[in-house]
């Protein structure tokens, strides 16, 4: 099977037991792992989804610069709060009530 590097090839190598026993039935007599081409994704990502990100609200600034409030290291409060944001802004746009 092909890993996107030799990295991913020597860990899964390692792993080749386990992933047999878990495949169980299933499972190649051996599994081998080299460096190779991987076929692209069945599903591209619709360029919808990433355009339609809603912007957070006011309170939902707020509410995520409380929840970030005790992080001391200023750069990781400001991302984490971020994160927060779009995380509460795009929760409230999908529900469905």
């Amino acid at each position: 099977m092909h890993t996107s590097s030799s990295t991913w090839a020597f860990e899964l190598e390692q792993l080749a037991t386990d992933i047999r026993t878990r495949l169980g039935k299933l499972a190649p007599a051996r599994l081998r792992f080299a460096p190779g081409p991987l076929p692209e994704p069945d599903t591209p990502m619709p360029d919808e989804a990433v355009q339609n990100v809603p912007a957070p609200s006011a309170n939902e600034l707020d509410a995520a610069s409380e929840l970030a409030a005790k992080i001391e290291d200023e750069k990781l409060r400001k991302l984490v709060a971020r994160a927060a944001a779009a995380s509460l802004a795009k929760a409230r746009s999908s529900r469905t009530f």
